[in-house]
């Protein structure tokens, strides 16, 4: 959060919190993403805002490939809570986890074709 002014949640954490009101795909579902999957994760994004310095928004990720630790997406949503920027908003690229997921919608090649398109953004690999 301090680095790039957001941070995910985890949703693993929130089904085991209430798991008969926050469902959450299956772990092998979650597991076996494909590029081109579209992905709903929950953001915290930082605020210049004393009375409320954090917003939560869900948005939607497209899958771009697996990493080893998780997996790299382009996220799909214009963050409601802030303005346009480079730092932050559609078409940049982000990591994710598994435990990340709290939902899936299946990718066919007219999302694989937007996700492997140039990211407004590229997140270092470094």
């Amino acid at each position: 959060m301090q680095i790039d002014g957001w941070c995910l949640e985890d949703g693993e954490v929130y089904h085991a919190d209430a798991p008969s009101t926050f469902w959450i795909p299956e772990r092998e579902d979650r597991e076996n993403l494909q590029p081109g999957d579209l992905v709903k994760l929950i953001f915290q994004i930082s605020l210049d805002d004393p009375d409320e310095p954090i917003a939560v928004e869900r948005m939607w990720v497209l899958v771009r490939e697996r990493l080893p630790e998780g997996f790299l997406g382009l996220l799909d949503n214009d963050p409601s809570a802030i303005g346009e920027n480079d730092e932050f908003w559609s078409g940049i690229e982000l990591p994710f986890q598994t435990r990340h997921v709290i939902d899936i919608d299946r990718g066919d090649n007219s999302t694989l074709a937007l996700a492997l398109r140039e990211p407004r953004r590229s997140w270092s690999r470094i």
